[in-house]
């Protein structure tokens, strides 16, 4: 599956590629502010932060794809019996964005993502091998662009596939995310 999956994507970014106008690269970096949906107890989010690179594939002026690879620091906080548990994943993301520019400098965008889990603790113990490797989300949000390249973006990361991979237990856990970026094209 994994190969399938990312065949299709090598797939669509060449096809793009060539009929696309102008591409951009850059870096970003920013702020999570991640938690748990689904049947997740949680208390409080992690705050981590994400970091990587981007590649913005101009079709028009209005329109553009933005495939980006980001590490990207997850999870959250939960109060088990009294005591208070943090759980980090770590994940390296590969969304992929399709922008909109409403006007110059400024776009809406929204697009799917598909992540790999890195590594998974609860209080300092190794946890991966009760978390899914591979993550589906859908992430939507807006950005802002300055003449200079310099972008700054924010963004809602809905988890769509369960993360939970602990045998017998039947309890959904979901990741959710808002990232708030800042980022410079080359």
């Amino acid at each position: 599956m994994k190969k399938n999956l990312l065949s299709a994507v090598a797939v669509m970014a060449l096809s793009m590629t060539s009929q696309a106008q102008e591409i951009e690269f850059g870096a970003k970096a920013g702020l999570n502010i991640a938690d748990m949906g689904g049947d997740a107890e949680t208390s409080g989010s992690r705050t981590g932060f994400h970091v990587g690179g981007v590649a913005e594939i101009k079709f028009s002026e209005e329109f553009s794809v933005q495939p980006e690879l980001l590490y990207s620091m997850q999870g959250a906080k939960s109060d088990v019996s009294g005591a208070e548990l943090e759980t980090k994943l770590d994940y390296i993301n590969l969304p992929i964005m399709a922008k909109y520019y409403v006007m110059e400098g400024l776009s809406i965008e929204a697009g799917p993502q598909v992540g790999f889990l890195m590594s998974a603790k609860t209080d300092g113990n190794d946890v991966k091998d009760n978390t899914k490797s591979i993550d589906f989300g859908f992430n939507i949000g807006a950005g802002y662009e300055l003449s200079n390249k310099m972008f700054f973006q924010a963004r809602y990361n809905l988890g769509l596939s369960d993360i939970n991979d602990i045998d017998g237990v039947d309890q959904k856990a979901t990741n959710n995310v808002i990232s708030l970026s800042v980022g410079y094209k080359f």
